[in-house]
């Protein structure tokens, strides 16, 4: 996060950081500035004041809480505020995925909403996996970027942040989709109709709220958080 935002913003950029109040900055970090708590709140509602002043807002997920609440929350949230998703990043812990199988569909839902892949924490895992990892996604054709992090850093924090939606999910740019399919109608000579974005499936409930695509809960996988 440092690094991004020191290498890859412009001199007039001001960034902040919302932090899921689950997840502890890193101390050894520097260039972390201007970082406030969110939570969530019973009922999946985000709480969260929104920076003021500032250009980019990075915001981090807590990484032991399914992610498509969140994700959820997040959109509605920011759809109330008016305030436009340019990126989502994942970052993939190599290790951990490699000796977690069971995890493969966790991993799967992040990059389904996610432009860029960061892959991370590869030490003692074989390329042959990390390659094996990448090809189930891009014989997929997923449009995301797949890069590699090393010694903390990425190789061009610029194209990272680069405001181009890679993403499979529509979620976070449905009327903007709508738009683009409505103009395509009418340059066809086709009727106007009402155009709804398609349901992302990851979004789908079952009858009693439960997702239709349950993700196995990585909590149970990971050390136990710092107090």
């Amino acid at each position: 996060m440092a690094d991004l935002i020191g290498d890859g913003l412009g001199a007039g950029d001001r960034a902040a950081v919302l932090m899921s109040s689950g997840e502890a900055a890193d101390p050894g970090a520097t260039g972390l500035v201007g970082v406030s708590p969110w939570s969530l709140r019973p009922g999946s509602a985000v709480e969260a004041e929104l920076p003021e002043h500032a250009t980019h807002v990075f915001i981090v997920l807590d990484g032991r809480v399914n992610p498509v609440d969140q994700l959820e929350a997040w959109k509605e949230w920011l759809g109330a505020r008016g305030a436009q998703v340019a990126r989502v990043l994942f970052i993939v812990d190599c290790k951990l995925a490699e000796r977690n199988p069971k995890l493969f569909a966790w991993f799967e839902a992040c990059i389904h909403f996610s432009d860029v892949v960061l892959l991370n924490r590869r030490e003692g895992v074989a390329n042959k996996w990390i390659g094996d990892f990448r090809k189930k996604f891009e014989d997929k054709f997923y449009p995301c970027l797949f890069e590699f992090v090393k010694g903390g850093k990425v190789s061009n924090p610029a194209l990272i942040l680069a405001p181009v939606a890679r993403r499979m999910s529509h979620v976070f740019d449905e009327a903007e989709w709508i738009a683009e399919e409505d103009e395509d109608e009418q340059e066809e000579g086709e009727e106007e109709v009402e155009m709804k974005p398609e349901e992302d499936p990851y979004l789908e409930r079952r009858m009693g709220g439960r997702w239709v695509l349950e993700l196995p809960d990585i909590a149970g996988y990971l050390p136990a958080p710092p107090r």
